[in-house]
């Protein structure tokens, strides 16, 4: 049984699945940010860095919104629920690392010592939250952390109000189909 429109096909994957394969591409996402010698960015080579930096930026967005027009289309084979949670995470680890990138000069990012401390303090910014005990001091750490908050208020906010949009047609549908089925 084939559905049309708005509804999943009926050959869709189960929700267990998903949420393995959204684990899985987290965990090894995570992995890949603790274990890759990523520290030849920064100071060292500011130009390859800032143009990595921005090249991965605009294409994680370029990405989400994509994503974001296949939920606004309903686009029939887009997958929203495995791909967004993905970019999400991928670009809260890509600012994580500018941060460490530029806590490796001293003075930019007081308090910012690791790649743990730099991936909470991307955390911490992301929720609004701002303890304090990581602070932005330069300009440039500065302008990194607005253009993170810019980022998430623009890109991942879409992307999330995009998903709760996909994830609320795809249970009404199941709720109408199963109050429909004889």
């Amino acid at each position: 049984m084939e559905s049309s429109g708005n509804r999943e096909p009926a050959t869709a994957r189960s929700p267990l699945w998903h949420w393995l394969a959204q684990a899985a591409a987290a965990t090894v996402l995570v992995t890949a940010y603790f274990l890759l010698p990523l520290n030849g960015l920064g100071p060292r080579h500011p130009t390859l860095s800032w143009t990595l930096f921005g090249l991965i930026l605009a294409l994680i967005a370029a990405l989400l919104l994509q994503q974001i027009n296949h939920v606004l289309i309903n686009h029939p084979h887009a997958r929203p629920g495995l791909v967004i949670p993905l970019l999400m995470s991928l670009s809260i680890l890509v600012f994580a690392t500018a941060y460490q990138g530029l806590a490796q000069r001293p003075g930019e990012l007081i308090g910012l010592d690791t790649r743990l401390d730099a991936l909470y303090f991307t955390m911490v910014t992301l929720a609004t939250v701002g303890y304090g005990d990581i602070t932005p001091h330069s300009q440039t750490a500065r302008l990194v952390t607005m253009l993170q908050i810019l980022y998430t208020f623009i890109f991942l906010t879409a992307a999330a109000t995009a998903l709760s949009h996909r994830i609320r047609t795809v249970l009404l549908h199941r709720r109408t189909d199963h109050h429909h089925k004889p």
